[in-house]
Order: structure tokens, then C-alpha cells, then sequence
């Protein structure tokens, strides 16, 4: 089985400092981790890796520092790890992300399962996983919370997944991606030989002229959604209090000025 794991390294704190001229996040210099969304989908490859064999490569897209996280996964057990970055890749949305990524899962080659977390806490679209597999032409299912079976003479997956009220049950065919949920396992912590592979391993660096994509359609000239001003909250004004009223008369006081205000 070969399973593709697509991470992202987000900032770690909440001093995130915005670029003025680009409206993107400056990532450079920022402490940084691991999404902890994506390490869910980190354990349940190497969870399907113990269980049916085959190898996990992990991909990341973003700065040099972003090669970090990959090797924090590789010291989880991850076989091998690419890292997507050049300058022509910077200030993507999630839509340009998302091509890139496929991109390079194609230069990957063949390939069973690809796990993405649901969402990057920086962004919390939850779009990525979902565009990826568009571009690739493949099944998707998205917030999964179990992996019930994986058939390997059929070459399908049966599996959870998780909505507001419930759960669906789905079987896809693979090739096929699933985004992961928390409620999906429980993230291993790296071994110390796990570490020592991972301070050794060698971390490929995948450029644009490594893909197959065209400028346009990749990084900041490629994203048909861009950020165009970036403020921060007006302050909230002083409330009014009705310490004195009682509490039927306080409701309807505060109904008429909710009419007045045309919200009721």
C-alpha cells in the first residue's frame, strides 16, 4: 500500500504578523509546529502502513523552515518526506495550494490512500483536502472518524464519516482521499530511534520547475482568491444594564430596542 500524507506547518503563536504589501501571513522567522489536525492523518497511515505494509510519504508545502515538520513526522515514523517550496509558490489559496499539491502527488507517481487533516488551524477552510482530490479526479471523504475496513482484493474502504448529527457510512475505491478528524486516533509521540532517522534522513526540495504547473495558475498570481484588506475588530461599545428591572420587564425592554435596531 502506498499512503501520501500532506501537511502544513502553522504558525505557534498568536502573534502572527501579516505581510502589508501582500496581505499574507509571514511565516519566516515565526515559531512554528506541526497542524495538529494533520497529525491524525500522520497515525492512521503508519496505522494502515503496520497493518497492510506498503510505505508513507509525507509532502509539505511552504518556506525552507517547513522542513521541520517533516522531519518531526519522520521521527513518528514516516518513510520518507518531500517538501514543496520556491518563491513562485508563496501567498497560494487554498485553491492554487491545492493544485500545487496534486501536482506533486502526480510526480509522486502511484499511489493508494492520501490523508490530509481536516483543516490547517491558521486557515480553517477545510478546503485543501477536498481540492486536491478534484484535481486528481479521485473519491473523497471528508471529517472521517473510523476506518471500519480496508479491503485489499477489492480495493475499497469502508469508513465513518462524522456529521453534526451522526455519522455516514461510506466505501470508496481506491485510489481515494480522506480528511481526518481527532476522533480518529490518537497521534503517537516519536520514538528516540525515530528521532535519529529523522536528524539523518534527507528531505527532497521540490520546485516549480520540478512540477508540472504553469505560473499562473500557482502561488499569489494563481489564486483567484486574494486578500485585500486586513484590520482588526471595531471595539465593541459599552452595553447598557437593567440591574433594577425585573426580569419581564428587562425582556421587553430589551425587545423594543431590538425592534428599533430592525433585528427583530
Amino acid at each position: 500500500m502506498r499512503f501520501v500524507v500532506c501537511i502544513k506547518q502553522v504558525p505557534d503563536t498568536t502573534e502572527v504578523r501579516v505581510d502589508p504589501e501582500t496581505n499574507t501571513l509571514i511565516r519566516e522567522g515565526v515559531p512554528a509546529i506541526v497542524n495538529p489536525f494533520d497529525l491524525y492523518a500522520v497515525e492512521e497511515a503508519l496505522i494502515l502502513k503496520e497493518k497492510f505494509g506498503g510505505e508513507v510519504t509525507a509532502i509539505s508545502m511552504g518556506p525552507p523552515q517547513a522542513e521541520e515538520a517533516l522531519r518531526e513526522v519522520i521521527s513518528m515514523g514516516v518513510d520518507r518526506a518531500i517538501l514543496i517550496s520556491d518563491k513562485r509558490f508563496a501567498g497560494a489559496d487554498t485553491w492554487a495550494t491545492s493544485h500545487t499539491l496534486a501536482a506533486a502527488i502526480r510526480k509522486i507517481g502511484e499511489f493508494d490512500i492520501i490523508l490530509t487533516g481536516k483543516q490547517a488551524a491558521d486557515g480553517d477552510t477545510a478546503q485543501v483536502g477536498p481540492g486536491i482530490a478534484e484535481f486528481l479526479n479521485i473519491p473523497q471523504a471528508t471529517f472521517v472518524r473510523k476506518v471500519d475496513e480496508l479491503d485489499m482484493e477489492k480495493r475499497t474502504i469502508r469508513l465513518q464519516s462524522m456529521w453534526e448529527e451522526g455519522a455516514e457510512i461510506l466505501e470508496l475505491p481506491l485510489p481515494c482521499l480522506i480528511t481526518t478528524v481527532k476522533e480518529l486516533n490518537e497521534p503517537r509521540l516519536p520514538s528516540l530511534r525515530g528521532k535519529l532517522t529523522a536528524k539523518k534522513a534527507e528531505i527532497p526540495v521540490w520546485g516549480f520547475d520540478d512540477l508540472d504547473v504553469e505560473e499562473a495558475q500557482v502561488g499569489l498570481a494563481g489564486s483567484p482568491t486574494q486578500v485585500i484588506k486586513v484590520f482588526p475588530p471595531s471595539p465593541r461599545t459599552e452595553g447598557e444594564l437593567f440591574a433594577d428591572a425585573e426580569p419581564a420587564e428587562a425582556a421587553k425592554i430589551i425587545a423594543d430596542k431590538l425592534t428599533e435596531k430592525g433585528l427583530l
